[in-house]
């Protein structure tokens, strides 16, 4: 029985040997699928975080000096300088846009992306953009051979996990059918192997009390003679390899028509003009305005021409896929139009965007927008169209404004539980940034709660450090302040702190802005030398002051009148407060305001005069 036992033992691990070289043959395909499954995830975008963890007070401290987003009144004392808790966006200037300016290192790369663009434009490169290559597939690019030894792997894979009678059973089905499908040698050796083995090894187990030394003689014997006859029958490597190359290889007469084939687009492209590609209504190449174009997307790829080149196809293959030119003439209705809206120009000449985010509240509008995918994708062709009709009012001639400055109003916006919004945000914001490169002059965030650090940190990672750069973020408490810091208040709604409105002044009557020190008292003087209608806008930002006007006539006879006597504005009362007063006489007006409070407020004053009818 031991001897039995032994030869049992000597076969399992010859079985075991034959079972490790088809094991090797079966992963080998699978680890060719492995990498091109590797490759074609490194070419997928970044995965996106669903969730990020609720914002902690440590991490809210840790970004308070670089950020500012949350209410300075409520962590810290009112007492500190209201100018330190404002952030100031001094990290990003915007450059020039004239040619002559630029360093020569620019020029030059400039002058590349022209030519490259040159070149593109006359091969038609523009209008025959390849599609993005899809990753290729394993099935039709193996050879046949290749697929029947990834097939017969796997179907000799049960003969090692069930009875040894079923495995030889099945190692004989598999043996018949790899004769009929001519598959490669080796396999066939190592199946042959396998199959004489178990039946040796069924065969002879009843004798083996007999002479267990002959059975395993038998079985050498039977392994070295199918090794050899099947070694015999194998063509030579090279012979097989050349035949491979030889199919693998295009006939003369295919290589000839595809030569010819390219001659024939070569000279089909030589006969026509170079083709004409407008990107934001700009033709490039066409005059000045399309070198402000092209250093936008230098300017967004850091100077590196080619891939600020790879960038400008890659756009002009979205705008054609997604529609623009079709887009700008649909009508997308209305409902959103409190939502985004542009109103005034900044104190440099930009021109402001609002982004009302608090108009989400409202359930109906929200759920009209991104309740499912078809609703978020209109939504999001709608932020498009809006942002592109924007940019064709621009003027990119060089040296003027062709850039924008967005103002997005947290007040009131959903809190980052509303999954549907924040997807709808990350995908306009990757199309934005793929495809409207250096559009945006400054990024002013108010009204900014204490949840949305966690979602900044959350969509900081997919914007460039030079976008990033644009960022300037306030508190409810200081958002009017910081608006007038970079908006005149003529050009601010008075919903945020400015003077514009529907009324008799417009945004081209100027506004004088004062700051009123704590506990002092500030009078603001109108001369008047002849008879006129005199109207005027006063406003106080967070009011809580007492406020009163009066006429000083000149003439020493003449009575003081009491225009508006003095009274405190609340800060719940009308945001801004107008007058108007008939003078017949040489004198003055005089608006009052007392700050009795421990905190400076910003004074916005403007006046008209009118000819009296009388």
């Amino acid at each position: 029985m031991a001897e039995g036992e032994q030869v049992q033992k000597q076969t399992q691990e010859t079985l075991a040997r034959v079972e490790e070289e088809e094991v090797v043959v079966t992963d080998v395909p699978q680890a060719e699928k492995a990498t091109t499954t590797t490759t074609v995830v490194e070419k997928l975008p970044p995965p996106v975080p669903e969730t990020e963890e609720p914002t902690k007070p440590k991490p809210i401290k840790e970004e308070e000096s670089e950020v500012e987003a949350a209410d300075t009144e409520v962590s810290k004392s009112s007492g500190e300088n209201v100018d330190e808790k404002t952030p100031l966006s001094v990290s990003f200037k915007e450059e020039s846009t004239r040619v002559s300016d630029l360093p020569d290192t620019e020029k030059k790369g400039l002058e590349e992306l022209k030519q490259l663009i040159q070149e593109a434009l006359k091969n038609h490169e523009f209008t025959t953009l390849p599609s993005p290559p899809s990753p290729p597939k394993e099935d039709q690019e193996k050879p046949a051979a290749l697929e029947e030894k990834e097939k017969n792997p796997d179907e000799e894979k049960p003969s090692q996990v069930v009875a040894p009678e079923e495995a030889a059973n099945s190692e004989s089905e598999t043996v018949a059918e790899s004769k009929d499908e001519a598959q490669p040698e080796k396999e066939t050796e190592t199946v042959v192997v396998s199959e004489v083995i178990e039946e040796k090894v069924a065969a002879d187990n009843n004798t083996v009390d007999d002479d267990g030394a002959k059975t395993v003689e038998a079985i050498e014997e039977t392994i070295v003679a199918v090794s050899s006859s099947v070694t015999q029958e194998q063509p030579p490597p090279s012979e097989t390899k050349d035949a491979e190359e030889k199919a693998a290889q295009p006939s003369e007469a295919e290589a000839e028509a595809e030569a010819e084939e390219k001659d024939v687009k070569v000279e089909t492209l030589a006969a026509l003009p170079p083709e004409e590609v407008s990107i934001y209504g700009v033709p490039l190449l066409a005059d000045e305005r399309s070198n402000v174009i092209l250093l936008k997307f230098l300017r967004a790829r850091d100077f590196k021409v080619k891939d600020a080149f790879a960038m400008i196809k890659n756009t002009v293959r979205w705008r054609k896929e997604f529609g623009i030119d079709e887009l700008l003439e649909q009508d997308l209705g209305s409902d959103l139009d409190k939502v985004v809206f542009m109103h005034g120009f900044d104190k440099e000449g930009h021109p402001v965007c609002y982004n009302v985010y608090g108009e989400f509240q409202n359930k109906e509008l929200y759920q009209k927008a991104f309740s499912d995918e078809e609703k978020r994708q209109r939504f999001l062709r709608w932020r498009i169209q809006f942002l592109e009709r924007s940019i064709r009012k621009l003027d990119f001639k060089p040296g003027c404004i062709s850039t924008i400055v967005q103002v997005n109003d947290l007040k009131n916006s959903p809190g980052p539980n509303k999954w549907e919004l924040r997807q709808a945000t990350k995908q306009a914001l990757q199309l934005l940034q793929d495809n409207y490169p250096e559009f945006v002059a400054k990024q002013v965030f108010i009204n900014v709660p204490w949840w949305y650090l966690a979602v900044n940190r959350m969509i900081s990672p997919f914007l460039t450090q030079r976008t990033k750069s644009k960022f300037v973020f306030a508190g409810p408490s200081k958002s009017a302040e910081t608006l007038l810091r970079y908006i005149a208040a003529e050009q601010v709604p008075v919903k945020y702190g400015g003077l514009s409105k529907d009324g008799e002044f417009g945004t081209t009557d100027a506004v004088t802005e004062v700051t009123v020190r704590p506990a002092a008292k500030h009078t603001v003087e109108f001369p008047v030398t002849e008879s006129c209608h005199l109207a005027w806008e006063v406003r106080v930002v967070g009011w809580d002051v007492n406020y009163g006007a009066e006429f000083v006539p000149s003439g020493e006879e003449s009575y003081t009148v009491i225009i508006q006597k003095a009274r405190k504005v609340a800060s719940s009362e009308e945001p801004v407060l107008c007058n108007s007063f008939k003078i017949g006489e040489p004198g003055k007006v005089v608006l009052t305001i007392d700050n009795a409070s421990s905190k400076k407020k910003k004074l916005l004053y403007r006046l008209k005069t009118k000819a009296s009818s009388d």
